[in-house]
């Protein structure tokens, strides 16, 4: 059966480069769009400062953007697709760059990329229809190991199994001084070997004391040793160090609008900052937004509604809205104005704008009476230290030390930090201490796997009520020094009803973008460090993935009109 022959590699060609590039590849949309960016707004640094001349700046700007879009990512990578990717080669003219040099352009140029993102955009936005958006979050892995990321609990479990390890080696090491010949047992550990493992013990356990006292006085909740920024977070594959970036999703287009790098753990009060330059791009025109329970934020609601932008957060379900409450401010506005200086002025002295009317019902001003503490209130602790605190947690107490922000339980094990409530309570847990508690039936009956216990900025102590009676102790009663006083207050309340039918495509909008980015242009983890980088490096991805997007849309002719526009 004969195949299908191929050419005879000695033969001799007449072509030019532009005849190996197909004639609708995206290569030529990212030569086009590049070739006529105004490079020297972006502020761009060269590699090369002196003696040999340095590469185009464009020439690796389109090098990056085909990569993100093609899933090269690394230097590296990058490097050898300039030898050996014929569409690379075409795009950049045949030069051949080195890893560092890439790397260290990218690495100097990190800001610029976001901004050539919304102008790719901008020179989109007039040949399609933009709807509503949809704002969504992901987890994508930080180039940090969960091993070098610590947490409070975290360094407190390692230093009490350290404390525990080092004392066992000094034991053991006291014995072999008091035995003649102890380090010749055959099949034990030399005196040499327990040493030098006691010594490694003391090393460790002075840097975890290090990195302890570090989050102390920063008031950090997380210690991220490779990249500072990146934080651990719960994804849909348990627990990583990760960031969270946020995007803003077009309903009719699914191009992203915009985006925002964070490492916050969760998605609470991110909506009005995500929508901003969204909102900047039309500042004439209310824009809607929707999102996700993980959004449920009544002040950030309010803020999306003072600048202009609607919220459609999804309700838990039997709720149809949110009822919100802010501050009354007697004013004159325009309710005809989508203005935001006069959408704000309308909110607070208690008038439905115009623009608001399908979402917001029911606002009403009311006078209130809130309960306010006083200024001068004596909040020191009434322990003189730590082992005063100890020994009344052992009687049966929870003792708050407000300095150290921290609980000490009547098991002796230390409580951190878990949340900050809405009303304003500190909620304290440590969970792997109450799983391995062997005193957990005389604290905690509960249905979970761990007791939580929250307390008043003002309280200092509370007694397990439990642990007492086990004890054949009644509790102390303590009184709360901070003082408290009414104020009459006039508010504004109403009724804010999202849309159904929005908030239902929230799902479709939001999901595809990040399916492609993490499956096709494989962004499952960031190969940057810090949040400034972190945030360029995204830019990439959201870029490479509107450029195929906008070119399934538009079609090829006019994606090289749009791009060839000064």
């Amino acid at each position: 059966m004969p195949y299908v022959s191929g050419f005879d590699r000695n033969q001799l060609m007449c072509c030019s480069w532009d005849a190996f590039v197909d004639e609708e590849s995206i290569a030529r949309i990212i030569d086009a769009f590049v070739e006529h960016l105004d490079i020297k707004q972006y502020g761009v640094k060269a590699v090369a400062v002196g003696g040999r001349p340095s590469y185009d700046p464009k020439s690796l700007y389109k090098l990056y953007i085909y990569g993100s879009r093609k899933g090269i990512r690394s230097s590296r990578k990058l490097a050898e697709n300039c030898k050996v990717n014929l569409e690379v080669k075409w795009m950049i003219g045949g030069v051949e760059p080195d890893f560092r040099t890439i790397a260290d352009f990218r690495k100097n140029n990190i800001d610029s990329l976001k901004e050539i993102f919304h102008e790719f955009n901008r020179r989109i936005s007039g040949a399609v229809e933009w709807g509503f958006s949809s704002v969504d979050g992901t987890k994508i892995q930080a180039n940090n190991s969960k091993d070098n990321n610590f947490t409070k609990n975290k360094l407190d479990d390692r230093i009490k199994w350290l404390n525990g390890h080092t004392d066992e080696y000094l034991r053991i090491l006291n014995e072999m001084d008091q035995q003649e010949e102890a380090d010749e047992i055959p099949g034990e550990l030399t005196k040499e070997d327990l040493e030098a493992k006691l010594k490694e013990a003391q090393e460790r356990l002075a840097r975890y004391e290090g990195y302890q006292k570090l989050m102390e006085e920063t008031g950090v909740s997380q210690l991220s040793i490779t990249d500072a920024d990146a934080k651990l977070m719960k994804n849909k594959n348990g627990f990583a160090v990760a960031y969270n970036p946020q995007t803003a999703v077009d309903s009719k287009t699914h191009l992203i609008r915009d985006f925002q790098m964070t490492n916050q753990v969760t998605d609470h009060g991110l909506l009005e900052s995500t929508m901003e330059e969204v909102k900047k791009a039309e500042p004439e025109k209310i824009v809607e937004v929707v999102a996700d329970k993980g959004y449920e934020d009544t002040e950030d609601m309010v803020n999306c509604l003072e600048n202009g932008i609607i919220p459609h957060v999804i309700t838990d379900d039997g709720k149809d809205g949110y009822e919100i409450e802010i501050p009354y401010e007697k004013a004159e506005a325009d309710l005809t104005s989508t203005d935001p200086e006069e959408l704000k002025k309308a909110l607070h002295a208690g008038q439905i704008p115009e623009a608001y009317a399908s979402v917001i019902q029911d606002m009403k001003v009311e006078t209130v009476r809130r309960k306010v503490p006083d200024e001068k209130t004596e909040k020191s602790s009434v322990y003189g230290s730590q082992e005063e605190m100890l020994e009344k947690a052992r009687k049966g107490y929870f003792v708050r030390d407000p300095e150290r922000n921290l609980v000490y339980c009547p098991a002796g094990e230390i409580l951190r930090q878990k949340c900050i409530k809405k009303n304003g309570n500190i909620r304290y847990a440590n969970k792997n201490a109450c799983k391995h508690c062997p005193n957990r039936n005389k604290c905690y009956k509960g249905k979970g796997e761990w007791k939580e216990i929250d307390f008043t900025k003002d309280q200092l102590q509370k007694p397990c009520k439990d642990w007492l009676k086990a004890e054949g102790n009644e509790p102390e009663e303590t009184k709360s020094k901070e003082k408290w006083h009414y104020e009459k207050k006039k508010v504004v309340k109403f009724f804010l009803k999202p849309d159904k039918e929005k908030t239902n495509q929230r799902m479709c909008l939001s999901e595809h973008p990040f399916g492609t980015i993490k499956r096709a242009m494989g962004a499952t983890y960031f190969l940057l460090k810090g949040m400034r980088k972190v945030a360029g490096e995204f830019a990439l991805f959201c870029l490479g993935y509107n450029l195929e997007r906008a070119k399934n849309l538009l079609g090829f002719q006019k994606m090289m009109e749009l791009m060839e526009q000064a």
